[in-house]
């Protein structure tokens, strides 16, 4: 168990570091969308083509989606039933370990399938149907990395929740503006 302890210690700084990269990753894609939209903007009014573009903010947006979910996790931006977990009281902590053990199996389930597509992709040589021709497992690497963390990231509040007996989501009052 000190072990345990101990490892997590060490672990801790670096998988909290790692939820907000995920974090300013996916803003930094929302960002990207808001480019790629403006200048799609600009070349309809300016008679130009930007062929693409549309594909392009797609996969941003996917990348933008599944970078932010270990991050929104971790700063207690999901959505979770807190007064029925608030009124259970002492049994609190068997439904969230409950909940975050099925969640983990779910998410490990997707992580799982998000690498073997990408895998297929690559392997198949799949490419995207739009004018850009995108092979398909580059946008699809964002995904399966993004899941992979949000796997490991309710693994993680698992693992914590079992050993510290108590729940390890940050709660957040209504309006909080996070980190």
């Amino acid at each position: 168990m000190t072990v345990l302890w101990a490892i997590g210690r060490l672990l801790r700084p670096w998988l909290d570091r790692l939820y907000l990269l995920c974090g300013y990753i996916a803003a930094g894609a929302l960002v990207i969308i808001l480019i790629l939209v403006t200048l799609q903007m600009m070349a309809r009014w300016t008679g130009e083509i930007f062929p693409g573009s549309t594909d392009y903010a797609g996969y941003f947006m996917a990348a933008s989606t599944f970078f932010a979910f270990a991050y929104c996790l971790n700063s207690g931006g999901h959505i979770r039933v807190n007064i029925l977990l608030n009124a259970l009281g002492k049994r609190r902590r068997w439904l969230d370990v409950w909940c975050l053990v099925i969640a983990s199996g779910l998410a490990a389930f997707w992580a799982y399938h998000a690498v073997k597509a990408v895998y297929w992709s690559h392997k198949l040589n799949d490419v995207s149907q739009g004018l850009d021709a995108t092979p398909m497992w580059i946008p699809q690497m964002a995904m399966a990395i993004g899941s992979i963390i949000f796997a490991l990231s309710l693994i993680d509040h698992l693992i914590r929740t079992v050993f510290l007996s108590a729940h390890t989501i940050r709660q957040q009052a209504i309006g909080e503006i996070t980190e």
